[in-house]
């Protein structure tokens, strides 16, 4: 017994130890205020307990007779109904103001996020500009609000990322948003936490939180076609047919149904957060993607050789 009493305390130490997935350690405005709304609620409730305890505590050791049926009644109507009632109406009050949405302006950067089976489109819109289409990973600027605009493709999804702000359901025929602003720079981690399909524990994503003019000039880099390498890869990519469901900016290959593959090699990872961008981990995703993530809706290629996805492989990792 003792052995489980101590295991709750050891995990949630251990949950502060991920300085890339926690709720814990924010690096957004927005999640630094749910973490203290957290501790003060926590807070709260535990005064509320230890109050309680104590009042059973003397209510069994009191000798029989010490409080009165008038006695009992106000003791009853003080610690039972006023005190929990102002302790809670002042926690409210306390955190009305934490519920007010960021204040959003034109030039603010829309960054609008898809959730689909089992991976993420992300389509950058600045303003005045025309948007840049990517997918699986997304980069914001630090200091700066971002509204992001959830949505969901074919079923339900949920989008969050613990360190930036709260959780938001991503609804097919349904647009929510969200403002954010990161104030420090890293690499982190979002997840799907609404139940997708089979492959929804496979849905994830990194987050990378720039300074602002390195933010800039990747945003101005991400817009320009990437530089094919050289090698048989690409004319290989465009035979399979991959470009029908695949974008790469420059080439002949504008499909709309999978993921935007415009600078992979410049992505931390491949496959909605699940391998780093390997030629090896690409090479095997491209022939064999349901071993990978089952149900994905990517056709096979088991006909195609080792040679060839390697070819296509080295493609698609030297498009930054």
């Amino acid at each position: 017994m003792l052995r489980g009493r101590a295991t709750v305390p050891l995990l949630l130490a251990l949950a502060g130890c991920n300085q890339q997935q926690s709720a814990l350690v924010p690096f957004g405005e927005e999640a630094a205020v749910l973490r203290h709304l957290t501790v003060v609620m926590v807070a709260g409730a535990v005064v509320i307990a230890l109050a309680l305890a104590a009042l059973m505590a003397w209510a069994v050791r009191a000798p029989e007779g010490r409080l009165g049926l008038r006695g009992g009644e106000r003791l009853i109507l003080v610690a039972g109904g006023v005190l929990p009632t102002v302790l809670l109406l002042g926690l409210l009050a306390y955190s009305l103001p934490a519920m007010r949405p960021r204040a959003v302006a034109p030039a603010d950067l829309r960054i609008a996020v898809t959730g689909e089976q089992f991976w993420w489109r992300v389509q950058y819109e600045p303003a005045g500009a025309a948007p840049v289409t990517s997918a699986n990973e997304i980069r914001i600027p630090v200091g700066r609000t971002v509204l992001l605009h959830l949505e969901g493709r074919d079923v339900v999804h949920s989008f969050w990322i613990p360190g930036l702000a709260g959780k938001t359901d991503m609804i097919p025929g349904r647009r929510n948003v969200m403002a954010v602003r990161a104030t420090r720079a890293g690499l982190f981690r979002g997840q799907c936490t609404e139940f997708c399909g089979l492959s929804h524990a496979l849905m994830a994503f990194d987050v990378v939180a720039m300074p602002a003019a390195e933010f800039d000039r990747w945003l101005a880099a991400e817009r320009q076609p990437a530089v094919a390498p050289a090698g048989a890869g690409k004319a290989l990519f465009l035979a399979n047919g991959c470009g029908g469901c695949h974008a790469i900016r420059g080439t002949g290959a504008a499909g709309a149904i999978g993921p935007d593959l415009s600078h992979l090699g410049g992505r931390t990872t491949i496959a909605a957060g699940m391998l780093r961008p390997t030629e090896a981990n690409i090479a095997a995703f491209v022939r064999h993607p349901e071993r990978f993530k089952p149900g994905v809706r990517m056709p096979a290629f088991p006909q195609m050789s080792e040679a060839e996805a390697r070819a296509i492989a080295r493609y698609l990792k030297g498009l930054k």
